[in-house]
Order: structure tokens, then C-alpha cells, then sequence
């Protein structure tokens, strides 16, 4: 009974609440700081910055591949069953994906050395991720039952679901090696507050013309359910103590591991820039309240088998429980306490921008603003358009997503990024991101698929992500 709770939670919280995992328009916006989590290699033309706590870096979303809320609760005369049926069990598929990441800034800052080219960055971040592809033939199964599907094999592996939420902290280099190349990198220790993961999943149940009875059943599975940290927020939410459980484990009270990102910003010529960055290459090592389940075995029944009349006439057996213990005894459910690793789920950022209309070139040994370009920088441009690609590994292979951008600066006050993005959950996602600059203040806004705020009900995705920052800009 353990798991289905579990994965009931999980359909719930990805649902309901998801966030962005794609951040397209804050990669390679160099007016913000932030941009440095998504590529240590970014060119940086900040003196220092320090980013107002949970102020800054706060991003919201929610995404379906397959159907929206609109889809099954309009009002549109068709009955609710219907539409369950319809476009749950004919419309969703086994690669259709609920999928979220999050981040919030905790703790945040950035500053020059004495080197002028180099540049540090650390701070604390709470980070959540989570994945739930559709389960097609459990529903298929639970709703429909087998008795009309008879040699129908149902996929047992159809179940890949793994949630996570931890701190990480982070350290990050940033060294501009010439005119033409800027490298950075940055590690990070991973704090897991909790963890799930069922991914590996194998076996089938398929129900055949019986010999000895009507219907024979075949149940073969190797299924596993990880976890830790779970039991610790269960007790805490019996005690009402969940808020000072996660800070404990996320202080470094739950399990560890490590990680590291890096990036790179190189001039192709003058006008034209290509970038990457290979985001969360990392692992932790899960030995602190943990918890596995595992159902293993291969089994063909027929059901109750009664000799007659022998069997009628003996008042002390319990024919269905004796069927219930043979599967049992073939096909045990076990749990146990072994360790496990698990890996990040690592992203990968690249662009290719051409920039024109040159600016006049600023010093650099003054507060100007978040154009200012030192004698060693190149120059800064007024327009910038190009293309992204993003990647992120998930159980059933990456998911990617495309993205074309125009980047626009406004003088040393405004700069703004419109993108047109094409992923699994939509193909007309139009984006807009805004950074302001009032003296040391910086103020972002950005927000996905704006053609979908019309009917927010009716969309698959939509997203937000807004950051205040106080920023010292200058060489030196």
C-alpha cells in the first residue's frame, strides 16, 4: 500500500505545482547575474553583485505533454467519464511527460579578484526536480480491466517516475583567457533532502484462455522502488515539524553528493559568439533514512481450482487466501535498506548569436552601467539574434528543446530577450524577458508561452521567473 501513496503524491505535487526547467531566456542574458547558474563561462562584466534573498532567482511553472485542465473540465456538454476515457486512455501515451525542475536563491554573490579577468561566484540554492511519464497500461488496466483484452500484454515497465528536492551549495571560477575565450566552471555539494526513483522497471501481465479454468493470468516482474528521506517527512508531518526537517536535511543532515558545471563564451569573430555549458554532472550517494521496495518473481495462475465435491465439503479451507499466498510465496513484495546512488539529471546549454550596431565603447574603471566594456573586452552591440538548443537526460531518453532569440539593449537602463521555443509540451511557446538597471539595482522579469495567459486553463505550459539583484558594475 506504501507505493501506490507515494506515486499518487507524486502525480498530485507534479501537477498542481511544477516548475521551469528550461531557461531559455536567461541563458546567455548577460545583463544578469543569474546567468551565471546556467553557464560559469558566461562573459561577466560585473565588479561584484549579491542577489536580495528568495527575492531573486524565484521561477514558476507547470507543463503537460499530453492534455490540459481544460481539456477534461470545460464546459463543453461532453460528459466528464467521456472525456476521461477518450483523451486519457486514447489521447496519452507512455512517452507523454509531467516533468519540473525548480530553483530559489538563497544565497547568492559574485566578485572580480584582483586579477581582473577572474571572477568568483557561491551561494545556496533549493533546487526540486521530478518526472512522471503517463503509466498507459496500469491505466489501461485499472480502468478497463483484462477480461475484454485477452492476450493483451500490459507493460510493467510503463511505470518511470523519480522526484528529488536538496540544497546545493556552489563555488563557481570565471576566467576570461583572451579577447576571444572566457571559461568557467563551478562545483557544488548536492544536500538531498528527499528522493524517489522508480525508473528500472521490468515485466508484464497478459491473461490467456485458461485449461483448467476460463482465464489464466501470467504476472512476471523485476520492479524496484527507492527512497529516502520519505519516512523522515512522514513522521514530521505527523509531529507538524516539516519546516525544520527540511532545513536539517538540507544542511547537510540528509545525503550527500557532488557535482560540477562547466561552460564556455568564444568569439567566432567580431559579431559572432557561440557558447556552451554542461550543467549538474554529478551524483549523491543516498545512506540516510533509506528505504527500497522490490517485487520480483514469475507466476501463472488460474485462478481458485476446486475438486469436486472433496473441497466443498471441507469447511476449513480459505480457498482465496491460499491463492493470495501462493502468488505471495512466488512473486514476493520486500523491502530493505540497502544504499543507492543516484545521478543528476544534466542539462546542456549552447547558442550561436550574431550581434550588430556597435556601441560606443565605456571605461572601465567606472560605476557605468551594465554596458561598460574594459580595454581588454570586445566591443558591445545594440542587437543580438541566434539560436539555443537545450537537453536534459531523463529516464526515457533526453528531452530537448529548440529556441530562436532577438536581444535587444536600451542604453545602460533596459535590455530585453524575445524567444520563440519548440519542446515536448508545446510548439508555440513565445517568451519575453526584461532586465532593469537603476543604478546598483537590477530588477528581471520574464515569462513562456505568452499566447497561452489567454486561457491559462487551456494551456500545457507556462512559466515566470523573477529576480532582484544589487550589482557594482566595472573591470576593477
Amino acid at each position: 500500500m506504501r507505493i501506490p501513496k507515494i506515486l499518487y503524491f507524486t502525480i498530485f505535487w507534479v501537477c498542481t505545482g511544477v516548475f521551469a526547467q528550461n531557461k531559455q531566456l536567461l541563458y546567455d542574458f548577460t545583463e544578469i547575474p543569474q546567468s551565471l547558474l546556467v553557464n560559469p563561462g558566461v562573459e561577466v562584466d560585473f565588479k561584484w553583485y549579491t542577489g536580495i534573498p528568495v527575492a531573486s532567482g524565484i521561477s514558476f511553472a507547470v507543463g503537460s505533454s499530453g492534455v490540459s485542465a481544460y481539456d477534461l473540465f470545460a464546459a463543453d456538454g461532453v460528459d466528464f467519464n467521456t472525456k476521461v476515457r477518450d483523451l486519457l486512455l486514447g489521447g496519452m501515451k507512455a512517452r507523454d511527460v509531467i516533468s519540473a525542475t525548480q530553483q530559489l536563491e538563497l544565497f547568492n554573490i559574485g566578485f572580480r579578484s584582483v586579477d581582473s579577468d577572474l571572477f568568483y561566484s557561491l551561494g545556496v540554492y533549493l533546487e526540486t526536480d521530478a518526472i512522471l511519464y503517463w503509466p498507459e497500461d496500469y491505466v489501461v488496466l485499472a480502468i478497463e480491466g483484462n477480461v475484454d483484452r485477452l492476450n493483451q500484454r500490459f507493460d510493467l515497465g510503463d511505470l518511470k517516475t523519480r522526484g528529488e528536492m536538496m540544497n546545493v551549495f556552489h563555488f563557481g571560477v570565471n576566467k576570461k583567457m583572451n579577447n576571444k575565450l572566457t571559461l568557467g566552471a563551478r562545483a557544488k555539494i548536492y544536500s538531498s533532502i528527499f528522493d524517489y526513483n522508480s525508473t528500472r522497471n521490468k515485466g508484464f501481465f497478459i491473461t490467456r484462455p485458461g485449461q483448467n479454468n476460463e482465464l489464466a493470468s501470467t504476472f512476471n516482474s523485476d520492479m524496484k522502488w527507492r527512497t529516502s528521506g520519505i519516512n523522515a517527512l512522514k513522521a514530521a508531518s505527523d509531529e507538524d515539524n516539516i519546516p525544520s526537517t527540511i532545513i536539517k536535511r538540507g544542511l547537510f543532515g540528509g545525503n550527500l553528493g557532488l557535482g560540477i558545471d562547466l561552460g564556455f563564451t568564444y568569439q567566432l569573430n567580431k559579431q559572432t559568439v557561440f557558447t556552451a555549458s554542461l550543467l549538474d554532472l554529478g551524483f549523491i550517494y543516498h545512506t540516510n533514512d533509506v528505504e527500497n521496495f522490490t517485487l520480483k518473481g514469475d507466476i501463472t495462475t488460474e485462478g481458485v481450482e476446486v475438486i469436486l465435491p472433496a473441497d466443498l465439503l471441507n469447511p476449513n479451507r480459505d480457498f482465496w487466501q491460499e491463492l493470495v499466498d501462493d502468488i505471495e510465496e512466488i512473486v514476493p513484495f520486500e523491502n530493505n535498506f540497502k544504499n543507492y546512488i543516484t545521478f543528476r539529471p544534466t542539462k546542456l546549454y549552447a547558442s550561436l548569436r550574431y550581434n550588430w550596431g556597435e556601441q560606443e565603447l565605456k571605461g572601465a574603471d567606472c560605476e557605468c552601467g551594465p554596458n561598460v566594456s574594459g580595454s581588454n573586452r570586445v566591443p558591445k552591440y545594440v542587437n543580438g539574434v541566434g539560436g539555443q538548443l537545450y537537453m536534459i537526460n531523463r529516464p526515457r531518453g533526453p528531452q530537448t528543446a529548440l529556441t530562436a532569440f532577438y536581444q535587444r539593449r536600451l542604453g545602460n537602463v533596459m535590455a530585453i530577450k524575445a524567444t520563440y521555443t519548440a519542446d515536448k509540451f508545446t510548439y508555440t511557446n513565445i517568451g519575453f524577458g526584461l532586465s532593469l538597471q537603476a543604478g546598483p539595482i537590477n530588477l528581471y522579469a520574464m515569462a513562456d508561452n505568452l499566447l497561452a495567459y489567454r486561457n491559462i486553463a487551456d494551456s500545457r505550459y507556462a512559466s515566470f521567473q523573477l529576480g532582484l539583484n544589487i550589482i557594482s558594475w566595472g573591470k576593477k
